[in-house]
């Protein structure tokens, strides 16, 4: 087994050096919307002529210079050797000539065009280059440097964030919990196989499927948080029963039969959550549901086959390099759980009906501000102040206020003769609209359609810029248009992105509807009970609507932003609440599902609840604890990195797992259950045909049936 997961990684990782490409940092909407039948529609309408391909743009320079001016010798001079340091890069296709001249005539726009985020490094490297020259200052914007540099934050955030904090912090717990240095490192070992493996599957996905950058930080984040934790429970177990006096065989056969089963059903309710997102049409949002799927799968398989197989070799030896003090225990099993967490649990459960309402209702009061929470996009304008695209958006706003390197294309096809008339007044109305500008008109006599181009101010993905873009397609153009039988459609560049936000908000009810009912249904036949599975579930959006409210209250309304060292936006990025729903969902339901198998096992030998609680939470919390610090940790590196959606993600899945790690599993569930007392086990007669399917098969470890081999 160990030979073969060799093989696997070895293949893995050649596979990722040698063809992993394609990454895009653009949110894009699957299937054929208004933008793209809009962009369609000018391709078939308007051939580009040789003179057009040469006005082709993807990127803007500004040239600013506080001492000379446009068409002085100098500016003049210090432009022509721009011009042609950009040629002899050899990266640029065109330049477009001549520049844009600002108002003041102290600035210059020149349009180029580059083939990909790549091919724009050198020259946001000349730009800073020649900046240097004394009275001239170089910036550049566009969809490639953004690009640029959202990949590059992207690649600095995993470095510094998951691989520089997430994982040694991760180290550090699984070494406090565990009390020996091999039993730490086991966990770390298989989760880095895990991902090496899932880098593998993503590069073939690639080769298929346009996919986000972002699926590389998802993939390591994911993988270091359900491969520490699915590993972190199954040597739990194991030393367990080794403690209990099982042989060495026998006690993994037993962590088989208990631990991994609770790991292959967790992990499943985890894939069904996250399968909820494909039904999302973006390429980011499918992209990060994909990242999460494919390694939570690699890193559920290598803990039912490769952690077995390290453990039959390992033996005894995982208890091996004891921490002073934290491992002086090891080998000797707890019969009554943690003494510690005994105590906590009994006493919440002295008075059930107020542990439950004062924590559930401060809970709900943390959900509060979600009512706040507005969506939108981290476009350029959020990122550092030293990223080129955020220079050179700065720069374009002060020069040219009125210029958009991203205007809004209306298309009208066919209608009445009446048509370019009424396209000429919507013109002169948009050129008057401080939201837009002045536009060009441009007619094919041959196909019956006319465009109109009108810059939008503002960044493309702004509230302003998309509330503009969306008052012009549902108010303006109908109004105009109004009895002309025109077909009119918009493009551009902030028209996706508000054809993105609708994307991401539409499906969220089938989202929500498709993981409660998947997760119901698994959860009642797991453990025979229709109450536990509801009750889950609301336990679950507890600590989601928190989550929410906090994000709302951090992120939106500024509270401890610069104690967290966050940024102070107006919108969450779309993708951000949805996305936490469905990890958080997962996530939260591994924990429940390990602490409910323990409880249920517990119940079905004595037949009292409240026993059974106590029992459970007392002999889980320790490890639950730990594995939710671990997850904590991991995503506290997403928060620490640049990206502000990755911040918010970051922090949204810390604060709910903190939540859902303490007061969920010590005080809401246990009070919740002991108040329900019996009734928590019920199941209808009109579903007692459900399958028999135990997350934890019913057996127990006693040395004298199954052969002692005490450990040393």
């Amino acid at each position: 087994m160990l030979a073969v997961w060799g093989v696997v990684v070895v293949a893995a990782l050649v596979l990722a050096a040698t063809s992993l490409h394609g990454l895009t940092s653009t949110a894009s909407v699957t299937g054929s919307p208004e933008s793209a039948r809009a962009a369609a529609a000018i391709a078939a309408a308007f051939p580009r002529t040789s003179a057009e391909l040469r006005r082709q743009s993807s990127d803007v320079m500004i040239v600013t210079s506080d001492r000379y001016t446009a068409g002085s010798p100098q500016f003049d001079a210090f432009v022509a050797k721009l011009i042609g340091g950009l040629r002899t890069i050899g990266k640029v296709s065109n330049v477009v000539t001549p520049p844009v001249v600002s108002k003041n005539r102290h600035a210059v726009l020149l349009p180029i065009l580059v083939g990909s985020d790549a091919k724009i490094k050198p020259v946001v490297a000349l730009a800073q280059t020649v900046s240097q020259t004394a009275g001239f200052q170089v910036a550049v914007t566009g969809d490639h440097t953004a690009g640029n540099d959202f990949n590059t934050l992207s690649t600095s955030d995993l470095k510094h964030g998951e691989l520089g904090f997430g994982l040694p912090a991760a180290l550090v717990i699984l070494l406090l919990v565990f009390g020996a240095v091999v039993a730490g490192l086991i966990p770390v070992l298989v989760a880095i196989i895990s991902i090496m493996v899932g880098l593998g599957l993503v590069t073939l996905l690639s080769l298929e499927f346009g996919l986000s950058v972002f699926i590389v930080n998802m993939l390591f984040g994911m993988g270091l948080a359900l491969g520490i934790d699915y590993t972190l429970f199954v040597i739990s177990r194991y030393r367990e029963e080794r403690a209990g006096g099982a042989a060495q065989e026998i006690a993994i056969a037993l962590t088989g039969a208990t631990a991994s089963r609770a790991v292959l059903f967790s992990g499943s309710t985890f894939v069904v959550a996250l399968l909820g997102l494909l039904i999302v049409p973006t390429s980011i949002m499918r992209s990060l549901a994909a990242g999460a799927i494919i390694v939570g799968v690699v890193s559920v398989v290598a803990a039912l086959t490769l952690l077995p197989a390290l453990l039959g070799l390992l033996g005894d030896r995982v208890n091996a390099l004891r921490i002073p003090v934290l491992g002086r225990n090891l080998g000797h099993g707890d019969p009554n759980g943690g003494r510690y967490w005994r105590a906590i649990v009994e006493r919440v459960l002295r008075r059930p009906g107020l542990s439950l309402a004062v924590t559930a209702g401060g809970m709900i009061a943390l959900a509060v501000p979600v009512l706040g929470l507005h969506i939108g996009a981290s476009g350029v304008a959020t990122l550092p102040n030293s990223s080129p695209s955020k220079q050179g958006y700065l720069a374009l706003q002060r020069a040219f206020p009125t210029q958009s390197p991203y205007p809004a294309q209306i298309v009208v096809e066919g209608g009445t003769a009446s048509v370019q008339p009424d396209l000429v007044a919507l013109e002169r109305r948009l050129a008057a609209d401080p939201r837009f500008g002045a536009g060009q008109i441009q007619v094919s006599t041959t196909h019956r359609t006319a465009v109109l181009t009108v810059p939008v101010q503002g960044d493309p993905v702004a509230g302003a810029a998309i509330r503009a873009v969306r008052d012009l397609r549902s108010h303006l153009i109908p109004a105009a248009f109004a009895g002309t039988g025109a077909h009119v459609l918009v493009g551009g560049k902030t028209e996706q992105n508000a054809e993105y936000f609708d994307a991401v908000t539409g499906p969220t009810p089938f989202v929500f509807a498709f993981v409660f009912v998947l997760s119901l249904i698994l959860l009642t036949i797991a453990f025979r009970s229709v109450v536990v599975a509801v009750v889950s579930i609301l336990l679950n959006l507890l600590s989601v609507g928190a989550a929410y409210g906090l994000l709302t209250l951090v992120f939106i309304h500024g509270f401890a932003t610069k104690f967290f060292g966050f940024q102070h936006v107006h919108v969450i990025d779309a993708w951000v609440p949805l996305f936490l729903f469905a990890v958080l969902f997962g996530l939260s339901m591994d924990y429940q599902v390990f602490l409910m198998s323990r409880i249920k096992e517990r119940y079905d030998r004595a037949g009292s609840t409240r026993d059974a609680v106590v029992t459970g939470v007392s002999s889980t919390a320790r490890i639950i604890t730990g594995a939710a610090l671990i997850i904590i940790v991991v995503f506290t590196g997403f928060a620490r990195g640049q990206l502000v959606q990755f911040q918010e993600m970051g922090f949204g899945v810390a604060v709910a797992l903190l939540l859902d790690a303490t007061l969920i599993r010590t005080v809401v569930l246990p009070s919740t259950l002991v108040l329900l007392g019996r009734w928590s086990w019920y199941l209808p007669n009109w579903l007692s045909w459900l399958p028999h399917v135990e997350v934890e098969a019913p057996v127990l470890s006693q040395p004298a049936a199954l052969g002692t081999d005490v450990p040393a």
